[in-house]
């Protein structure tokens, strides 16, 4: 059987922050399957930050249409190991089919009661094993620590305070782009407290939300948050370094450095970049350490949902503007 499919690719680069003309819909038929094949029809879909920083480097055309989570349910199968009706997780996300083989990598989606098929984009995927890996293996935070996220209202900043807290974290700061965002981290979402950094200085607003300082930082903007960090470590503070919204619609011209980056040294920090994908092997020690959790309420996930894949575009370009709590998500 064959499918008509509608993808989403690039029209174009952006010349600072995106809109809609940079992309184009492109509609078709999907091909007759081969040996070891399967077509999957997507469900869920996720918009993510990295998506920008593939905007300018181009090559990330994958499929039908470009490099992107999903989840989807085979509807034709030609490999005995994915037979017809089941769930997948793979990177063919930006259309509303996907035709996979075995270099593509599917892996079955077998979500127990409780647990959302959505989570395993969100919590379960690679938002909340990036908040993992950075809190686990970055920052090796210890129970009774303090912890600062910048851009906590994101996918990652919401599962970092989720995931901090069940590890004994004393108390947790956010920062984030309104004051409607800064009633949700402190009034839904578990932050101790939380300040919009639109109001002022990050650097000032945190020394008041975080008079005695921080042991982690878990950095998702850089430039002026990356210095308010530094400045509220404590001796011995730890930075994980997960990413740097401030500078994405700009990359040529970066933030300038901070100002008080010698405070490293002078603290005795440690501050580290990462990948998720560089920790993939962590997936079994995750999942067990966070399903029960989600299955039994204890911890819940935050997303934004945008229901049709027409609106992938709008749902992408809302997420860069901060307009989600939570991951962003797009609905089939």
């Amino acid at each position: 059987m064959t499918a008509e499919f509608t993808a989403l690719r690039q029209a174009r680069r952006p010349q600072g922050r995106p809109t809609p003309d940079d992309f184009r819909f492109y509609e078709g038929k999907t091909p007759e399957l081969e040996p070891g094949q399967i077509l999957v029809a997507n469900s869920y879909l996720s918009v993510d930050p990295y998506h920008r920083e593939f905007m300018d480097e181009g090559g990330w055309e994958k499929g039908l249409g470009l490099e992107g989570r999903a989840l989807g349910t085979v509807i034709e199968s030609r490999e005995p190991a994915f037979p017809e009706g089941t769930v997948v997780f793979h990177r063919h996300g930006w259309a509303t089919h996907a035709v996979l083989g075995a270099e593509d990598k599917p892996r079955v989606v077998e979500a127990p009661a409780g647990v959302p098929l959505s989570t395993y984009l969100s919590l379960l995927g690679g938002t909340g094993m990036t908040a993992y890996v950075g809190l686990v293996r970055i920052a090796r935070l210890q129970p009774g620590e303090d912890v600062f996220v910048s851009g906590a209202a994101g996918g990652v900043g919401t599962a970092v305070a989720q995931i901090a807290r069940v590890l004994g974290a004393r108390r947790i700061v956010g920062s984030a782009g309104s004051a409607a965002k800064v009633a949700q981290l402190t009034g839904v979402l578990g932050f101790d407290a939380a300040f919009n950094y639109r109001d002022g200085s990050p650097a000032e607003l945190l020394a008041r939300a975080a008079p005695e300082g921080v042991d982690v930082f878990f950095d998702n903007v850089g430039g002026d948050h990356l210095e308010a960090g530094i400045a509220a470590l404590r001796h011995h503070g730890r930075i994980a370094w997960c990413g740097a919204v401030a500078q994405y619609d700009d990359p040529a011209n970066p933030p300038a450095a901070p100002r008080n980056l010698y405070d490293v040294v002078h603290k005795a920090l440690r501050l580290e970049g990462f990948l998720v994908r560089d920790h993939l092997d962590v997936r079994e020690e995750f999942e067990a350490f966070l399903t029960p959790r989600i299955a039994s309420g204890e911890i819940v996930p935050a997303e934004t949902v945008v229901d049709g894949f027409e609106n992938t575009v709008t749902a992408f370009l809302g997420m860069l503007k901060g307009e989600n709590v939570g991951k962003m998500l797009v609905r089939l």
